[in-house]
């Protein structure tokens, strides 16, 4: 998961900061390093993406067509 991809998680949510600072129990500074790439991958990295998922979101992996983000279809992943 990349910064970038996080900040697109944001924005598909219509998350700001704050809010996803709050659903992950991150503190909001720790996202924004993150973000920004001045954090490396941690404990609260993984709070991120768990509270991002939870909220439907999909990482996709690089595969030769970049890495990126999607709502995952309503039931779970492959429904």
């Amino acid at each position: 998961m990349t910064s970038a991809q996080i900040r697109a998680a944001r924005g598909l949510l219509n998350w700001t900061v704050r809010d996803l600072a709050e659903r992950s129990g991150v503190h909001r500074n720790t996202v924004t390093r993150i973000e920004t790439e001045t954090t490396g991958p941690g404990h609260s990295v993984a709070a991120i993406r768990a509270a991002l998922e939870a909220a439907g979101v999909e990482f996709i992996a690089e595969n030769g067509g970049g890495a990126g983000v999607r709502m995952a279809k309503p039931g779970g992943a492959g429904a």
